[in-house]
C-alpha cells in the first residue's frame, strides 16, 4: 500500500464563508468575487499548507499530491507546479504528485518542460498527473468543452514524444501545430515521469488508462460505485493483455483521525459542512457541461455525482455511510480503510488531510495520528482482489 497526502488548498475563511451564504448564484466557483481573498491570509494560508503536506511526508507518507483549479475558493492552486517547485525545495524524500495539470487548458510544450524542470529539482521523485478539467474551468477559460477530449488526447500524445523522442521535430494536430518541438530540459525519469489519471469516473477515460498501463485515480465517489469502477479497470487491462496492479489503482478521500470515533466526528463535522455544502456544490451542467462527456459517460457520471455537486444538505453520517469519508479514531480508521481495500482492490490512498476551514493545529494532529497509529497497519495488507493471486 502507497499513501500520499494530498491537499485541496482552500480559501474557507470565516468572513468569505458568510459573504457566501447569501450569494447569488450560491456557488464558490467562477463567479464568487476575488474581493473575499485577503491576500494577506492567502500568504499565511500558503506557507500553513505547505508546512501541512511537508509534516505528513514527516510523519511516513509516502509522498504529497496537489492539483489546479481556477478562480474559485474550493482549491486556491490555478498552478500546481508552482506548489510541487515550493515542495521540491521542502522535501528531501517522497514523491510529488502533480494531480493535475489540465492538458486542454494549457500549451503541452510548457507542460512537458515545467514538469520535466520539477523531475529534476525533485531528484526524480515528480508523478505527473494528466487531467481535462472540470467544466467551470473551461467557462473559465472560454475553451469549448465539447473539444476537450480531444484536445486531451493529442496534448498527451505530444508531451509524451517530447519527453521520449530527441528533438527536433515538427507536430502538425488538430488543435496543436508546431514547426519545431524540442523541449528543454528533459525529464530525469526514464522513459518518462510516471502518469497518473485521475477521474470522475468516465468509461472512456477508465478503458483509455488501463490500455496505456497507467495508474488510475478515483474522487468522490461512493463506496459502491468506487468498486465497481476498479473492476471496470481490471477488465480493461485484462482486456489490453496484462492483470492490473493494485499500484495503478487509487483513490482520493477527505479523511480525519481523532482520539475518538465521538470526539472525531465532532471536530470534523463542521469542516464536512463547509467542504460539501459550500465549497462542492454547483449546478450539474456546470461541473459536466453539454459534449464535455459522451452521452453514455454523461448518463452515468450525472447520475453517480447528481446528488453529491448539485445539493448542499449533505450530512456526514450520510457521507460517511456512503465511504465519501473516513472518519474516526485510529482503530476506526485503519479497519474502515482495510474493508474498502478489500473490496475496491486499490493499492493508492491518497487521504485528503485537510477540507473546509480546519484549522491548522487540527490538521496536524490528524495527520500525526494517520502516520502514526493508522498507516503502519496497512503498509503490508494486501487487497481480498489480490489475495492468493499467483
Amino acid at each position: 500500500m502507497e499513501f500520499l497526502a494530498f491537499h485541496l488548498m482552500p480559501y474557507a475563511e470565516p468572513e468569505a464563508m458568510e459573504v457566501l451564504d447569501q450569494a447569488e448564484p450560491r456557488t464558490a466557483w467562477v463567479t464568487f468575487s476575488n474581493a473575499h481573498f485577503q491576500p494577506e491570509r492567502g500568504r499565511d494560508l500558503y506557507r500553513r499548507y505547505l508546512d501541512e503536506l511537508t509534516f505528513a511526508v514527516e510523519m511516513g507518507f509516502d509522498g504529497v499530491g496537489v492539483n489546479e483549479h481556477h478562480q474559485n475558493a474550493y482549491g486556491t492552486m490555478p498552478s500546481p507546479n508552482v506548489m510541487a517547485a515550493a515542495l521540491t525545495q521542502r522535501l528531501d524524500s517522497g514523491r510529488i504528485a502533480v494531480l493535475g495539470n489540465a492538458l486542454p487548458l494549457h500549451r503541452p510544450q510548457q507542460i512537458a518542460e515545467q514538469i520535466a524542470m520539477l523531475d529534476l529539482l525533485s531528484d526524480g521523485r515528480v508523478i505527473s498527473g494528466f487531467v481535462r478539467g472540470i467544466g467551470f474551468e473551461y467557462r473559465s477559460f472560454n475553451v469549448n468543452p465539447t473539444e476537450s477530449r480531444e484536445r486531451f488526447l493529442e496534448a498527451h500524445d505530444l508531451i509524451v514524444r517530447a519527453w521520449t523522442e530527441p528533438g527536433p521535430f515538427a507536430w502538425h494536430g488538430r488543435y496543436y501545430d508546431y514547426e519545431c518541438v524540442n523541449v528543454w530540459p528533459r525529464p530525469l525519469q526514464r522513459p518518462h515521469p510516471p502518469i497518473w489519471i485521475p477521474s470522475q469516473g468516465s468509461g472512456e477515460t477508465v478503458e483509455w488508462t488501463a490500455q496505456r498501463g497507467y495508474t488510475y485515480l478515483q474522487t468522490f465517489t461512493k463506496r459502491s460505485r468506487l468498486a465497481a469502477i476498479m473492476q471496470e479497470f481490471r477488465d480493461a487491462a485484462q482486456a489490453a493483455g496484462y492483470t492490473a496492479s493494485a499500484s495503478q489503482q487509487g483513490w482520493a478521500v477527505p479523511t480525519y483521525v481523532g482520539e475518538t470515533d465521538d470526539q472525531a466526528r465532532a471536530d470534523f463535522a463542521p469542516h464536512v459542512d463547509t467542504f460539501f455544502n459550500r465549497l462542492l456544490t454547483g449546478e450539474i451542467h456546470d461541473w459536466f457541461p453539454p459534449g464535455y462527456l459522451s452521452e453514455a459517460s454523461q448518463a452515468r457520471v450525472v447520475a453517480s455525482k447528481s446528488d453529491l455537486f448539485a445539493h448542499n444538505s449533505h450530512t456526514l453520517p450520510k457521507l460517511e455511510e456512503d465511504g465519501m469519508v473516513v472518519v474516526g479514531s485510529a482503530e476506526t480508521v485503519t479497519g474502515r480503510l482495510r474493508d474498502i481495500i478489500d473490496e475496491t482492490g486499490v493499492g493508492v490512498i491518497l487521504p485528503i488531510v485537510q477540507i473546509g476551514g480546519m484549522p491548522h493545529d487540527q490538521t496536524m494532529q490528524s495527520i500525526e495520528r494517520l502516520g502514526r497509529d493508522v498507516l503502519p497497519k496497512l503498509r503490508d495488507h494486501v487487497s481480498a482482489v489480490y489475495r492468493g493471486a499467483a
